[in-house]
């Protein structure tokens, strides 16, 4: 299964034109893909979902869509940007910093599973290795998406590709999430374009194809369980049906009696000192009062 977890979507895109993007995505093979919210600072205390309802057709195959927000980090000291409001909203967040220390706060502390980043600014830092591996570490995802440089001038495709190539170098391919942040279906490209693409300034190819396979797909998932699962550990598929009653507890097993326990095959078998008649298990202190009691009756017994 092939994933993008970055359209770009706007209140201004029409629903003919998203359509398209979405048919687009699925004839070129992704399988599940995410329209991308891009927000603006400040987060409105309520937030709710802008995105519009999908016509359900037969003809017009679409994949699977979900729901994303970006929204823009540049003060790491500000309270959590209603985190927990806006995972009740969206299916997953990202953020995309614009500041050196905005940047370490997302690799380090912040709770959110992807970085997205606009790889055609220039930034006053430079991807170390340290912070970046330690975001690897914690499950964060650094996302690349390549219709940045198709829509890019000259300027900008050069900045991206310094970008690019020193993000790769911190990271050692590790943890790189390929999206294409496409406006329009002239935007999408097929993977293995973009594999072969990202592969000319150092991304290895099957680091490429675990960009658009296996690391978004643990993405939906882990954001899924803790949406929807207990705790954001445990998530219940289907409870166990408890087992009919009736006629095999009555048919054919002999329960034995004076202390004795039948097995399946019909032997008898002294009951343990420490096993009550119900099959429940005795505390040790029980079982100790018990012996004792027997030893006493025993010695009784002989001196009469």
């Amino acid at each position: 299964m092939l994933y993008d977890l970055n359209i770009a979507w706007s209140p201004a895109t029409t629903q003919e034109k998203l359509l398209q993007t979405l048919t687009a995505a699925s004839s070129l093979g992704y399988s599940t893909v995410a329209l991308n919210h891009s927000l603006e600072l400040p987060v409105q205390a309520t937030p709710t979902s802008p995105f519009p309802t999908l016509p359900t057709s037969s003809s017009t195959k679409l994949p699977h869509v979900l729901h994303r927000a970006t929204f823009p980090l540049t003060d790491p000291s500000a309270p959590n940007y209603r985190l927990p409001a806006l995972a009740s909203v969206y299916d997953m967040l990202a953020v995309r910093p614009t500041t050196a220390e905005a940047f370490q706060n997302a690799c380090l502390t912040l709770d959110v599973p992807i970085i997205s980043l606009d790889m055609t600014q220039h930034y006053s830092f430079h991807f170390r290795p340290k912070p970046c591996m330690a975001a690897v570490s914690r499950g964060v995802r650094f996302e690349v998406c390549y219709a940045q440089l198709l829509n890019a001038d000259a300027r900008g495709r050069t900045t991206f590709i310094a970008n690019v190539t020193s993000l790769f170098r911190a990271t050692r391919g590790r943890g790189i999430l390929l999206s294409s942040e496409a406006r329009s279906a002239l935007g999408l490209r097929g993977p293995a374009d973009v594999v072969n693409l990202l592969g000319v300034w150092g991304l290895p190819g099957d680091k490429g194809m675990e960009g658009l396979r296996s690391l978004p797909r643990s993405v939906v998932v882990n954001e899924g369980i803790k949406r929807n699962g207990f705790r954001g550990i445990v998530d219940i598929v289907r409870t166990a049906d408890e087992p009919a009653k009736g006629g095999a507890e009555d048919s054919g097993q002999d329960t034995g009696t004076d202390g004795g326990a039948s097995t399946p095959g019909g032997n008898k078998q002294k009951r343990k000192p420490g096993q009550q008649e119900a099959g429940q298990q005795l505390s040790k202190r029980q079982a100790k009062k018990m012996r004792l009691a027997n030893r006493t009756t025993a010695a009784s017994a002989d001196k009469a």
